[in-house]
């Protein structure tokens, strides 16, 4: 059986932290180079930023994170239920932003894909957003080359 968990927690700023950490936990069994734990802190803490401010727009919600472990690889599910990413193409371009009054670099997705070997983004316009990061650990994925 393959290690997994799913952590629930309201949108709330002070939650991306948290998510980071229980990422960088739930890895160490991978035994993941500084550089592997980095760049997956990040993405997971990207993905989880855009729920908490994009998912909810200003009003209560829980988004979950889910983690399961292979062999060599790890995938994190990150999901709300709230309004959903109408374009998807579009949200994925470089610097794109669906919040330009809070001054957002619109670079999260840019930033998933550089350090995860993969990223799946499903959406529905009114019916929130998950977003699915894989990464091999040590086998000389995208950050090794």
């Amino acid at each position: 059986m393959n290690n997994k968990f799913r952590l629930e927690f309201p949108n709330l700023p002070c939650n991306e932290s948290f998510a980071r950490m229980a990422a960088a936990g739930f890895i160490m069994e991978l035994d993941p180079t500084c550089e592997e734990m980095s760049e997956i802190k990040t993405a997971v803490s990207e993905a989880v930023t855009n729920a908490i401010i994009h998912g909810y727009k200003d009003v209560s919600g829980t988004v979950v994170l889910e983690g399961e472990l292979f062999e060599d690889t790890v995938k994190f599910v990150i999901s709300d239920s709230g309004r959903g990413i109408e374009n998807i193409d579009l949200a994925r371009k470089p610097l794109y932003t669906g919040a330009p009054e809070m001054e957002r670099s619109g670079m999260g997705f840019t930033i998933m894909e550089a350090f995860m070997d993969e990223v799946r983004v499903k959406s529905e316009k009114g019916g929130g957003t998950t977003v699915i990061l894989v990464k091999s650990i040590g086998k000389g994925g995208k950050s090794d080359g």
